[in-house]
């Protein structure tokens, strides 16, 4: 689907290592058993499981980010909501995603939530929430860098005003 919403993807590419501990694993495993080609098994098994746990875990994630690209931005933050309570609740998911969702993304998915949420607010022109939700991600993220250009997009804005 394109879509002429820009999208930011961050990699933590240290993050890779353990992911490759876990295909080395399931080679090992494929070995044991005598499979004919362990190394094919390992690519298949580690493509199933990581799209599967993408797929299945963060889907109120994946729905929001679906109708951000169809410029549903209302719609939007009804999901990254629920997505930053589900990762909120389930801390540890989110935390060790290198390996529980085998996700190399940078960011976690509360941040991404918050972000996501603060944009939503200014594409719809409700610009007072889009600033509470980059200063709550600031506050929660204080290294992050979207809810800073956002922010700062935002103060323009109201200074030219002045």
């Amino acid at each position: 689907m394109n879509s002429n919403v820009p999208t930011i993807r961050q990699i933590s590419w240290i993050s890779i290592l353990p992911q490759l501990v876990v295909m080395g694993i399931f080679f090992i495993i494929w070995k044991l058993i005598n499979v004919s080609d362990p190394f094919l098994s390992t690519l298949l098994t580690y493509l199933i499981i990581s799209v599967s746990l993408r797929t299945l875990i963060p889907h109120d994630h994946r729905k929001g980010m679906s109708l951000v690209k169809q410029e549903k931005f209302a719609e939007a933050v009804e999901y990254f909501e629920k997505s930053y309570v589900f990762f909120f609740q389930h801390n540890w998911i989110d935390k060790y995603r290198f390996v529980t969702l085998l996700s190399s993304s940078r960011m976690c998915y509360k941040e991404m939530a918050l972000a996501n949420i603060a944009f939503c607010y200014g594409q719809i022109g409700d610009g007072v929430r889009s600033k509470e939700y980059y200063e709550r991600t600031l506050k929660e993220y204080p290294e992050n860098g979207i809810a800073k250009a956002g922010l700062n997009l935002l103060n323009s804005a109201i200074n030219k005003k002045d």
